[in-house]
């Protein structure tokens, strides 16, 4: 149903009258629960530049249209896939000691040398751990590797995990 300009206040008004349960959340709350949910938002963790491949987004391109090509960039795309190029960089979730990365921030490795950015990054409220989204060099994507991250002028231990960094518990109705 669509609520007319008019009626939204009653609404939310009706709805937050309901439960003690239900409060207003604003772009911070949507912001740190995308980004628990391991969830790209485009403009920071993605845009026209990035790959499927490059943001670990090859799972929203179904088998059937992987083997026919039949979708805009297919062979750029496939062939990337396909190569498992040790050059290049992909998108990682990563748990920072200590201090919240913030987008933009330089991802080091333990020699010191930058080998990637922040895109997104937050106090996870859910696991009560700073975590974040980065593109990193191929090198460093396997789970469990140790990484720096520099906030301001300090540098921070962070390890590469797999995302979500919250399980999912998304909704599947029953198939009839």
């Amino acid at each position: 149903a669509v609520v007319s300009t008019q009626s939204t206040g009653e609404l939310v008004e009706r709805l937050t009258a309901t439960s003690e349960d239900v409060r207003l959340a604003g772009l911070g709350a949507r912001d740190s629960l995308r980004l628990e949910a391991g969830l790209c938002l485009y403009g920071n963790d993605i845009d026209e530049t990035t790959t499927p491949v490059e943001g670990a987004l090859m799972w929203t391109i179904g088998k059937r249209r992987r083997a026919a090509r039949d979708f805009p960039g297919a062979n750029i795309i496939m062939d990337q896939f396909a190569a498992k190029p040790k050059q290049g960089r992909r998108r990682v979730g990563l748990i920072v000691e200590k201090a919240p990365a913030r987008p933009h921030y330089p991802v080091l490795n333990t020699e010191g040398k930058v080998i990637g950015e922040i895109t997104s990054g937050s106090p996870s409220p859910c696991t009560g751990k700073n975590i974040a989204m980065a593109y990193v060099d191929n090198e460093y994507t396997k789970n469990g590797t140790q990484v720096q991250v520099q906030v301001r002028k300090k540098k921070y231990v962070a390890s590469k995990v797999a995302m979500p960094f919250v399980p999912t518990q998304y909704y599947n109705p029953p198939k009839n």
